[in-house]
C-alpha cells in the first residue's frame, strides 16, 4: 500500500511540474498572438485595397491582360508552397494544413503526375508530415527555416524567385497552402492559386465602364503593379499562418493544462483512497494486535 502511496504522489508532482510548462507556454503564445494578430490585423486593409485597385484597373483593359504573370500554358511543372511551423504543439494545426495539401493533390487531376510536383516547405512541420504522405513528389527544404524573420524584405526574396521561375517557365503553376487566421480558436486552412493571376471576376461594385486616365499605359501600370500585390499577397499569407501558429498553441495548452487539473483532482481522490484504506487497515492491525494481547 505504501508504494502505491509512493507512486501517486510522483505522478501528482509530475502533473504539477507538466501544469507549470503549459501555463508557461500558454502565456508566451498569448503575447506572441497579440502582436502577430496586431500585425496580419494592420497587413489585410493594405492588402485587399490593393487587390481593388488591380480589378478597377484590369477592368478598364480591352481583353486580356498581357502580362507575364497572368500567362496561362500547359502545365509541365508544379510549385507548391506549404507554409507551416517549425515547432509543434499546437494541436491540429500543422497536420491541418498537411491535409489540405493532400487533398489539392488528389483531387486536381493536374496534380496526378507526382514526378512533375516540387513541394516547398516553409516549416519542417509541413515537411515531417509530408514526406511519408506524398511520395513522387520533390520536396525542397530549402526555406525551411525561412519562417524564423517574418519581414516583408526576407519574405519577398522568396516571392520574387517564384516570380521569377514562373517567368523563365521553371513552374507553369505555383500554389500557397497556409493557414488562415480568424482568431485564436479558429484557423482554417486555404490553397489559393499564386500564379498565374487568376482571372478576376469583376463585381458590379467596381464600376467596369469607369472611365479612367492612366500614366503611364495601361499595361505598363499592370506590370510594375502585379509583382508588388503578389510580393504583399505572399506575406500576408505568411503573416496569417503565423497569428495561426500562435493562436493555435494558445488553445492547445489552455486546454492541456484544463487537462491536466482534471487529471490532479482523479489522482488526487486515489490518493486520499489509498490513503484512508491504509490508515484503516493500520488501525484494524493494531486493534486485532491488542485483541490478541487481551485474550
Amino acid at each position: 500500500m505504501s508504494g502505491q502511496l509512493k507512486e501517486t504522489r510522483e505522478r501528482i508532482a509530475s502533473v504539477k511540474s507538466t501544469q507549470q510548462i503549459t501555463k508557461a507556454m500558454k502565456m508566451v503564445s498569448a503575447a506572441k498572438l497579440r502582436k502577430a494578430q496586431q500585425a496580419i490585423t494592420e497587413m489585410r486593409p493594405y492588402a485587399d485595397r490593393l487587390n481593388m485597385m488591380m480589378v478597377n484597373i484590369l477592368s478598364n483593359v480591352e481583353g486580356d491582360a498581357s502580362i507575364s504573370f497572368a500567362k496561362e500554358r500547359p502545365v509541365e511543372k508544379i510549385a507548391i508552397i506549404v507554409n507551416t511551423s517549425n515547432r509543434g504543439l499546437a494541436g491540429a494545426f500543422n497536420s491541418s494544413i498537411g491535409k489540405a495539401t493532400v487533398r489539392l493533390l488528389n483531387e486536381n487531376e493536374a496534380f496526378q503526375d507526382r514526378s512533375k510536383i516540387d513541394i516547398i516547405c516553409i516549416g519542417k512541420k509541413g515537411y515531417d508530415y509530408l514526406k511519408n504522405r506524398c511520395k513522387g513528389c520533390n520536396f525542397i527544404t530549402d526555406y525551411i527555416s525561412l519562417g524564423s524573420d517574418l519581414s516583408y524584405d526576407n519574405m519577398s526574396t522568396m516571392s520574387a524567385k517564384m516570380m521569377d521561375d514562373f517567368t523563365l517557365g521553371v513552374y507553369d503553376l505555383v500554389y500557397v497552402i497556409y493557414s488562415q487566421f480568424k482568431n485564436a480558436a479558429v484557423q482554417t486552412p486555404k490553397a489559393v492559386q499564386f500564379l498565374p493571376v487568376p482571372k478576376l471576376e469583376v463585381s458590379e461594385d467596381t464600376q467596369p465602364n469607369a472611365d479612367y486616365l492612366f500614366e503611364p499605359s495601361k499595361e505598363k501600370l499592370l506590370e510594375e503593379l502585379i509583382p508588388s500585390i503578389l510580393q504583399t499577397s505572399f506575406h500576408k499569407y505568411v503573416l496569417d499562418t503565423n497569428a495561426g501558429e500562435h493562436g493555435a498553441r494558445m488553445s492547445a495548452m489552455d486546454k492541456a493544462t484544463e487537462n491536466a487539473n482534471d487529471l490532479l483532482r482523479d489522482l488526487k481522490i486515489a490518493y486520499n483512497k489509498a490513503r484512508q484504506e491504509s490508515i484503516t487497515n493500520e488501525i484494524l492491525e493494531i486493534v486485532g494486535g491488542a485483541a490478541a494481547l487481551g485474550g
